[in-house]
């Protein structure tokens, strides 16, 4: 039987997440998150298929899936935030729609949270612990 060994050097091996979300249209895609959420383009825009988006310390990574239906797209991402009210008021200020039932509110699990979809159906909540 093969033992698996591991050996700590007190570091941490997880320094960061960046999930990937299926985008229909990268134009559509960049727009979106640019205008209305207030991401910027990190690394190269031209690349064929993919595009990288970030906003403070995280970034979104999008590949193309132009054949996907938004009405079957379970893409999902969870952002923590430590000033909720005011990126919630920022998003309203961009006329941002707020998913129907994704309002500002504070869950029964001790999170405040709000929920967007971006233009292919892929559910942003956005959360701050209370």
């Amino acid at each position: 039987m093969a033992t698996l060994s591991y050996v700590s050097n007190n570091s941490n091996m997880l320094i960061d997440i960046n999930p990937k979300l299926p985008m229909r249209n990268k134009t559509v895609t960049l727009e979106f998150y640019k205008n209305q959420l207030g991401f910027r383009v990190f690394g190269s825009a031209d690349f064929d298929g993919y595009l990288m988006m970030e906003k403070d310390q995280i970034q979104i990574h999008f590949f193309e899936f132009k054949s996907i239906d938004p009405k079957e797209n379970y893409g999902q991402v969870y952002i923590r935030t430590d000033n909720i009210n005011e990126l919630y008021q920022s998003f309203l200020d961009t006329k941002t729609s707020i998913h129907p039932d994704g309002r500002l509110e504070i869950k029964p699990w001790g999170q405040k949270e709000f929920s967007i979809l971006d233009p292919d159906n892929n559910l942003l909540t956005f959360g701050q612990s209370m």
